[in-house]
């Protein structure tokens, strides 16, 4: 009977801890969605800005025209960078946030837009897309021969997916790469 009541009484307690670890968990999942991200100028006279800790600082800052030409591919407003990469000479992927959200949840619900420019000045079979965290969300891309870029393409809720770039030159794989949002792990 003692060893019922203590074996009960750890029963109770542990379930009492879980119960309030998930409550915990799930209030600072939460908190998490409703955070506005901070968001950085970039340096130069462009009026483009990035989220801070994105990837891509150097890069963005190195060429600001080239930059303020790559956010105009995604239309009005994409100005804020979630990420760009550079693959060796071959392509270089952007990505853009206008600000907007698509839902309430700030982590997940940005529109984001993403292009890969091909930077080697001949046409090449190449891709992008977009992929958010939701299974029931399509992916967006575009994937074809093309000399200047991929894209854009729009994902309502980018803001904690990924993209994957691809490029061939002739038989070759040039670029074959996945850029995870920041921010999101």
């Amino acid at each position: 009977m003692f060893t019922r009541s203590v074996t009960r009484s750890a029963i109770a307690a542990t379930a009492l801890i879980l119960t309030a670890a998930t409550a915990t968990s799930a209030h600072a999942a939460a908190d998490l969605g409703t955070k506005e991200p901070k968001v950085v100028s970039l340096e130069g006279d462009t009026g483009l800005k990035m989220i801070e800790g994105a990837g891509g600082k150097d890069l963005l800052e190195a060429d600001t025209s080239v930059t303020a030409a790559a956010a105009n591919v995604c239309g009005s407003g994409y100005t804020i960078s979630e990420g760009a990469a550079r693959y060796g000479t071959n392509a270089t992927l952007y990505l853009w946030w206008n600000g907007k959200y698509s839902g309430s949840n700030k982590l997940y619900d940005k529109y984001i837009c993403g292009v890969l420019f091909n930077d080697t000045g001949s046409a090449r079979s190449m891709g992008i897309r977009l992929k958010d965290n939701f299974t029931d969300t399509p992916h967006a891309e575009d994937f074809g021969t093309y000399s200047t870029y991929a894209g854009p393409v729009y994902q309502k809720r980018g803001g904690c997916g990924e993209a994957y770039s691809y490029m061939k030159s002739g038989s070759t794989v040039v670029v074959d790469n996945v850029y995870e949002m920041s921010g999101c792990n």
